[in-house]
């Protein structure tokens, strides 16, 4: 039996963003399904997405939110958000 394993309820998303693997690299466009306070499930669809990775959500304005790989699965992978000391 599936588990909810999450510290806090996820919310669907579906809003299109963009990856860079680092700060001055090329950036990717992918997909994101659904975002909790912890992390995200995106679509990168050909993308060779590092276990790292800075996430800009597209038309906020924000700063990109930096990211670990938990899982993947073809094109789908779920990511915690992590806090930089920078």
């Amino acid at each position: 039996m599936w588990q909810e394993r999450r510290r806090t309820q996820r919310q669907v998303v579906n809003s299109a963003a963009r990856i860079q693997s680092h700060v001055g690299s090329p950036v990717h466009a992918c997909l994101v399904t659904d975002a909790s306070d912890g992390g995200i499930r995106l679509f990168a669809d050909g993308i060779d997405l590092p276990d790292e990775f800075i996430l800009v959500f597209d038309g906020t304005g924000q700063a990109g939110r930096k990211c670990r790989v938990v899982w993947r699965l073809d094109d789908e992978i779920g990511a915690e958000f992590i806090e930089t000391s920078e």
